[in-house]
């Protein structure tokens, strides 16, 4: 069996920047990829925010292997030292690397996959299991199928699975009613989503950098749009447990964003609702009225919900994983990234060992390895596919070494 099963293909779920970094390893490891990507071009997910700079630099966006392939047509290093946007990382390095003719005959685009199990094997099938490929259940516009692989690289990230404004870890009572006045993520409130923004009162709900993004926008779309009223909800009672000094931040893109959100703060440009535990929204006439456990909020127009993502644990529901209750990533991981002892800076090297399941031949890889925690690094998700592709039909491997600065987290 084993000789069939090294004529298969590796299955890679996702083809954004961690996805196409395997397609590459894989390519250089003598192995087939097949290469799903559910929207119509590669790095969806990412495309949906574009607009955002990043805080690392190219030389830690970019995968060596992946350059390496890129230079062969003749494409050219962006500047080093320079902070791309998202769509700039996705014009002038995933989309070119997509098209690349070693690449693009293994990627099939608008290629949903659905979900996994190993061929005539339910998780609770033992006998013969470890010789048996995987069976991935794949729907594109032409209907549904079954692709057969030897291994599978699920690189699917979490973008499409955010987290809910409800204080419990569940919708808000109301949520999922009022979807259309709320937005996920970071919408492109200077861009094409502007119309939605302008003149309008809107929440901000969240902690993190990406809540800084949509913080700073909102108050530049202020200064243009008369009636532009932005409010901001935190979990914690304290602002000053969040806005941390800039003089602590070694990346200085992220240090320019934490100075404006305490500059904005100083202006009294936002206003600030902490200890906000939210359990139900309702429509009242054409406003949200947003209600905690401390009483309601002033109606807004629209809530920009910037609360992080989770992974969707389901595509592998059939698959025999070890996952941290937590992190809700592999067990070994998990110490390694826990948000309340690390940042990404600190995360120490890992590979295979620390990605491996019982379920051999299966891995997570990206920010989807990293379940819950924010403390992911693309620098990071290319140092895990170097380890799980090198050590592919072996045991185990040993990271290479990959040095990042401290703090260089994507928020």
């Amino acid at each position: 069996m084993q000789n069939t099963l090294d004529t298969l293909p590796v299955a890679v779920i996702g083809a954004g920047p961690i996805g196409l970094s395997a397609a590459v390893h894989l390519r250089n490891c003598g192995y087939r990829p097949i290469l799903f990507e559910a929207g119509a071009q590669a790095a969806a997910n990412l495309a949906r925010w574009g607009h955002v700079r990043m805080f690392s630099p190219w030389s830690y966006n970019l995968d060596p292997a992946a350059t390496a392939l890129l230079r062969q047509q003749g494409w050219r290093e962006p500047a080093a030292d320079a902070f791309p946007t998202g769509r700039e990382l996705l014009q002038h390095y995933l989309l070119p690397l997509a098209a690349h003719p070693e690449i693009a005959p293994h990627l099939h685009l608008e290629t949903n996959v659905r979900s996994v199990s190993r061929l005539h094997h339910d998780v609770l099938r033992t006998p013969g299991r470890d010789d048996a490929p995987f069976v991935l259940r794949v729907a594109d516009p032409d209907g549904e199928r079954d692709v057969i692989a030897q291994a599978v690289i699920d690189a699917s990230g979490t973008y499409q699975t955010p987290n809910w404004l409800g204080a419990h870890g569940l919708p808000a009572l109301g949520e999922c009613a009022a979807a259309d006045a709320i937005a996920y993520g970071v919408p492109d409130i200077l861009g094409s989503a502007r119309a939605h923004y302008a003149g309008k009162s809107v929440l901000v709900v969240g902690a993190g950098h990406s809540a800084y993004n949509a913080l700073q926008d909102l108050a530049a779309l202020a200064g243009e749009a008369h009636g532009t009223n932005v409010l901001w909800g935190v979990r914690c009672t304290a602002l000053s447990r969040i806005v941390r000094s800039p003089a602590n931040d070694a990346l200085q893109e992220r240090r320019r964003l934490e100075e404006r959100i305490q500059e904005l703060l100083a202006l009294e440009q936002v206003q600030t609702f902490t200890g906000l535990e939210i359990e139900a929204i309702e429509r009242q006439d054409d406003k949200l009225i947003v209600r905690g456990s401390a009483g309601q909020l002033l109606p807004v127009d629209r809530i920009i919900a910037a609360t992080g993502f989770r992974p969707d644990l389901s595509l592998l529901a059939e698959l025999r994983l070890s996952l941290d209750p937590t992190t809700q990533s592999p067990t070994r991981l998990a110490p390694l990234i826990d948000p309340n002892l690390h940042s990404c800076g600190s995360v120490p090297e890992h590979g295979i060992t620390e990605l491996s399941h019982p379920e051999r031949g299966v891995y997570t890889l990206g920010i989807k390895s990293y379940g819950r925690a924010p403390t992911f690094l693309l620098r990071t998700g290319y140092q895990q596919v170097r380890s799980v592709v090198g050590a592919l039909g072996t045991a185990a491997a040993t990271a290479p070494p990959c040095s990042a600065p401290v703090s260089a987290c994507q928020g």
